[in-house]
């Protein structure tokens, strides 16, 4: 029982370990619009986004129990297995931070608990209509809908807002950046921190210390809310700068519209129970509104990264968890091997991404997305998009006049007195 206890003790530890990847992962999400329009330094901004998240953990169970209860049989699962499971999602989530890619952190930890459970009793023990319903049609439509509504947002903004004073507007806008920003980290806490108080739960359950159907506990919703908190406020400040900057240049208009229909999206999905991904709603948005400007485009090549990457998450993080659950089936020390490789490959990715720092000083560097080349289709669209208004007399006041030929048949100043 005492050996089962420590077992216990690590699964929880892990799984918050795995919420706090989640936090410093996906504060992009929320707030990385909100910093690169300047709406809100980069430091308050991921404060303010720490503290929703902690709220919003509170605001319901329905994803937790959808991990907790359908996703994998639970009657065949042991600590060892969600140890694992985590394993894989860990490290993914820290790859993809090293690199600065937008990735799903939830697609992580779904794809570790098929793997661990697939090795462990078999591709039975995994739920397919609820993967298939709960977790890979809400990934493919996520991205679309938040997109497509944000692109639309974005054009009717600008419809709405042409009369409009241009600061004065400008202000406005920011304003209602804060708030949408407020309303997706919100979202983001009922949605993401479910996922590790679902895991946590499932651990319990696994190890006899809770009923099964049970609701996670008080002090579960609790950790799960403070891991995810604490996250955020650290910072990813490299996938900040991708989503904020490295993806298309957003205006306040633009960033309002992105994030409002990102929280819509989200808080939907949560209400319906629906594993989904921030991540991919966010970015959706993202996109949308950058093309919802006219002559506002896309960097596709960073797009593409990003959807491979997007693609590769649950396979990915399936097989590390299926080799970890395999190492831990040997015993007790191939547990501990697997928690010091854990331990070691967090440390080696951390050591490596200090090379090149990014922080609250750096994270809005103009430099960054220009540096990207800008691509085939990203320059083809820019050269059919019509300017921006305001952009065409700029360019008239700065182009100068043409040359003339002078008339041989007139005087000439050295001629004229």
């Amino acid at each position: 029982m005492e050996s089962f206890s420590l077992i216990l003790a690590i699964v929880v530890v892990t799984a918050l370990a795995f919420d706090f990847t989640n936090g410093f992962h996906d504060t992009a999400n929320a707030m990385a619009t909100t910093i690169s329009t300047g709406a809100l330094k980069p430091k308050v901004a991921v404060a303010m986004s720490a503290v929703l998240n902690l709220v919003g953990a509170f605001l319901s169970v329905e994803v937790a129990n959808t991990i907790s209860k359908g996703l994998v049989d639970e009657t065949g699962i042991r600590p060892e297995v969600i140890f694992a499971a985590l394993v894989g999602a860990i490290l993914w989530n820290l790859l993809t931070w090293l690199v600065g890619l937008p990735s799903s952190s939830s697609h992580a930890l779904m794809g570790g608990l098929i793997g661990a459970a697939v090795a462990s009793a078999g591709i039975g023990a995994v739920n397919g209509d609820v993967l298939v319903t709960k977790v890979l049609l809400p990934a493919v439509a996520a991205p679309i809908v938040a997109g497509v509504a944000a692109m639309l947002a974005s054009r009717m903004t600008y419809s709405l807002g042409r009369k409009a004073d241009g600061k004065a507007a400008a202000k406005g806008y920011r304003a209602g950046q804060i708030a949408s920003a407020g309303l997706v980290s919100l979202a983001h806490g009922t949605n993401d921190a479910q996922k590790t108080m679902g895991i946590i739960t499932l651990a319990l359950i696994a190890g006899g210390s809770l009923a099964p159907d049970s609701d996670p506990p008080v002090w579960v919703i609790l950790g799960a809310g403070l891991a995810i908190a604490l996250g955020t406020y650290l910072g990813g400040w490299r996938i900040i700068r991708t989503m904020g900057k490295g993806l298309t240049d957003l205006q306040p208009q633009q960033g309002f519209a992105a994030q409002t229909s990102a929280a819509t999206v989200i808080l939907a999905s949560s209400h319906l129970g629906f594993s989904l991904s921030t991540t991919h709603s966010v970015s959706g948005a993202v996109m949308g509104a950058g093309l919802g400007r006219k002559g506002g485009v896309v960097r596709w090549s960073t797009a593409t990264r990003m959807f491979v990457a997007w693609g590769l998450t649950l396979p990915a993080a399936a097989l590390v968890a299926a080799l970890a659950e395999w190492v831990c089936r040997l015993g007790d020390w191939g547990t501990a091997l697997v928690a010091v490789f854990l331990v070691a490959s967090s440390f080696a990715i951390w050591r490596i991404s200090r090379r090149e720092i990014v922080d609250h000083t750096n994270v809005v560097d103009d430099t960054v997305g220009a540096a990207e080349p800008a691509g085939v289709v990203t320059t083809a669209m820019a050269a059919v998009s019509p300017p921006p208004a305001g952009v065409t007399e700029d360019l008239a006041a700065t182009v100068p006049a043409p040359a003339t030929t002078p008339d041989p048949k007139a005087p000439s100043a050295a001629t004229t007195v």
